[in-house]
């Protein structure tokens, strides 16, 4: 009579251990889901951490101070190839083949070549003419700017003290057209004992780079004084082809602008932005520079031209 009591219990028993067992297995996947999602949950968020770095540090960078536009030109051609010898013959007859280059402790940054003719007429006179051209390369730099604005401060203060000559008569000063980025032509009578010089002086900017080319002549000994009108146009004839000589070294192949932007910016500034070109330099650019101030180290052109006219004087 017991038995079937005793049965039901057991079944009862076991129902609930089957049940018990059920809710458990149940419960693991879910576990194992929440457990997912809470890993899913955190890998997101690092992620986020991630890519919020780099963005932070470009934020930085935008606030650095920004660069300095690097310098077109980095060489200058030789000094005393810059012209041809067609152009030396024309301007300096008899002293087209004696090019006589300046000093430079820095032939990228500054160079200079001159050359002296004196073709003697014996009783009649003789006729001198002097030459130079001075090439001045400016560096970008963070301190100082940018190569072509620094070339474009001396470019002026060369012209404005071109014009500035103690002594001169008859200045005039007129625009250059194609040679480079400006160009200006100064012209001047100057007196001396061995005769009236006639000056002339073109400074010429392209990109980073000025070239300053003086040219006098006179009349010595009873000889006429040549024309101003001659000796400028020869000039600035000459200088646009020192322009191009520029361009040329540097791969433009024009004496225009190339277009800033090419090659590095260097760290310091050039060493010829603070001094200008070599001891050989142009006379009336030596009195230029002294009022400028890159202080130019060359020799006052009518003392040049007068002292190796003095000497070509007393021979004939």
């Amino acid at each position: 009579m017991h038995q079937p009591a005793q049965r039901d219990r057991s079944d009862q028993q076991r129902t609930k251990r089957l049940s018990r067992v059920l809710v458990c297995a149940a419960a693991v996947p879910m576990m194992l889901i929440a457990a997912g999602c809470s890993s899913d949950s955190g890998s997101g968020d690092g992620a986020n951490k991630d890519t919020a770095g780099p963005g932070a540090t470009t934020s930085a960078d935008a606030t650095a101070a920004p660069t300095v536009q690097a310098a077109a030109y980095k060489k200058l051609p030789e000094p005393c190839a810059v012209l041809s010898k067609k152009t030396l013959t024309d301007l300096v007859p008899k002293g087209a083949t004696s090019g006589k280059e300046g000093t430079s402790s820095d032939t990228a940054s500054r160079g200079s070549c001159s050359w002296t003719s004196l073709d003697n007429k014996g009783v009649k006179g003789s006729q001198f003419r002097w030459l130079n051209v001075s090439l001045l390369r400016f560096d970008s730099s963070q301190t100082q700017g940018e190569g072509n604005r620094l070339a474009a401060s001396y470019y002026a203060k060369q012209v404005q003290a071109a014009q500035a000559v103690t002594g001169a008569k008859n200045t005039k000063s007129e625009p250059v057209a194609g040679a480079g980025d400006e160009a200006t032509s100064v012209r001047y009578d100057l007196k001396k004992k061995e005769g009236a010089f006639k000056q002339q002086t073109v400074v010429a900017r392209v990109e980073n780079v000025v070239v300053t080319l003086d040219y006098n002549g006179a009349g010595l000994a009873g000889d006429k004084a040549p024309s101003a009108d001659t000796l400028t146009k020869a000039a600035e004839k000459a200088v646009k082809e020192a322009v191009a000589a520029v361009s040329s070294a540097n791969g433009a192949g024009t004496g225009g602008s190339s277009g800033s932007g090419s090659g590095d910016a260097s760290s310091t500034p050039s060493k010829s932005a603070s001094k200008a070109p070599a001891t050989s330099a142009s006379p009336s650019a030596s009195k230029s520079a002294a009022k400028s101030a890159a202080k130019s180290d060359a020799k006052a052109p009518a003392a040049t031209a007068s002292s190796s006219a003095s000497s070509a004087a007393d021979k004939s």
